[in-house]
């Protein structure tokens, strides 16, 4: 098929996956309505179109925590990622390389951080969530530092699983136990190239950093059980006093909806927080990230960097959050489906359509460079 947008990347990577891969990557919770919210309360926000103005030279490049790159956007991290495509970790990080542009890795990752580091010419991005065992967390920690990550994003809107709908009905999520296994090795069955791709050739699935604490238990079972079990629900400010004694470098809370909340990150030392509601993933019915991030952006955007995600589909979605207040996007589904469908070139070519994009949207509303983006280009 020919693929000119992210929605085509989507569509490929349906066709590609096994369905309880693409129902997880696709995915929201409860009755999805933020998941669908976050892509149109974007989409509705009118663009100022401008002419006359002189657009022959547009420069994209930002500065995000110290560090110049080529776009105002990173790859955000996405658990189990690594699984739609061999090694998919490792790929999605050489495009962002070759993108000039931060890749974010995942606790929940397919590959693990050494092995994304060796396949990384630049510094990346970590995730990190809270977990119970803090001792595994200081390990986590200690990997990253070794690894050069140049930014630590730490998860706060996940102290229980949210309820996806949709992995129940596919058997990745519930007590299926042998029944559920079976169920998705028959779905995986009807993807041949995807089950020798990811399946035999994209052996070892020890699923990346959290193996060591599975104790060998390597099946997808055995990871939800692990996540349901280990996330601290106990999670609150005074464990950022944690962090900061095992990470030094810039630290970017992720999951704010509220003003209040990105006040209290600023006062206990954060340096970036992202808008983000887990993608629709966690709690349905709340703001869309497009809603949410103006008046979070108002409250906290002199004392620490603004980033922002959920619903970005276009180059034009990325222009909207910067308008909105963001300083940074991070693309999510995005590079997910493009890893799905092309792999790494996949990844690349669904950046280049980004950037193509943007470049239109800046074009038509009068903006020659990234600072010159605020709420006076939309209608």
């Amino acid at each position: 098929m020919i693929i000119a947008s992210v929605a085509d990347f989507r569509e490929a990577a349906r066709r590609r996956l096994p369905r309880f891969l693409f129902e997880y990557m696709d995915g929201g919770s409860y009755g999805e309505v933020t998941l669908r919210k976050n892509a149109e309360d974007l989409a509705h926000l009118a663009l100022r179109q401008r002419v006359l103005r002189d657009v022959s030279k547009i420069d994209m490049s930002t500065t995000l925590f110290g560090v110049k790159q080529a776009l105002p956007v990173a790859l955000a991290p996405v658990g189990l990622a690594g699984l739609n495509a061999r090694r998919g970790e490792c790929q999605a990080v050489r495009a962002a390389n070759k993108a000039d542009i931060p890749f974010t890795l995942s606790t929940v990752s397919a590959c693990a951080l050494p092995e994304v580091a060796a396949a990384s010419a630049k510094p990346f991005w970590f995730q990190l969530y809270m977990i119970r065992d803090r001792a595994f967390m200081k390990d986590l920690l200690a990997q990253a530092v070794e690894a050069q990550c140049s930014a630590l994003v730490f998860t706060v809107d996940m102290p229980v699983p949210g309820s996806r709908y949709r992995d129940y009905h596919t058997g990745l999520a519930g007590s299926g136990g042998m029944k559920g296994a079976a169920w998705r090795v028959a779905q995986a069955m009807v993807r041949p190239e995807w089950a020798w791709d990811v399946g035999v050739m994209g052996r070892p699935h020890h699923l990346g950093n959290v193996a060591p604490v599975l104790k060998g238990n390597t099946g997808i079972e055995d990871f939800f059980a692990w996540m349901r079990n280990n996330f601290d629900p106990g999670i609150n400010w005074r464990d950022l006093d944690f962090i900061r004694s095992e990470w030094k470098g810039p630290l970017i809370i992720k999951g704010i909806l509220d003003p209040e909340d990105a006040k209290e990150a600023a006062k206990m030392g954060a340096d970036g927080i992202v808008v983000s509601n887990h993608g629709g993933r966690q709690l349905d019915g709340v703001l869309s990230s497009a809603r949410a991030l103006p008046p979070i952006a108002d409250a906290v955007g002199d004392d620490l960097t603004v980033l922002a995600d959920g619903g970005v589909r276009s180059g034009l979605d990325v222009v909207r959050m910067l308008a909105l207040g963001a300083k940074g996007v991070l693309l999510g589904r995005a590079w997910s489906y493009a890893l799905a469908a092309k792999g790494e070139a996949g990844v690349s070519k669904m950046l280049d359509i980004i950037t193509a994009e943007m470049r239109v949207a800046m074009a038509l509303t009068g903006c020659t460079d990234i600072s010159q983006i605020n709420r006076d280009i939309l209608a």
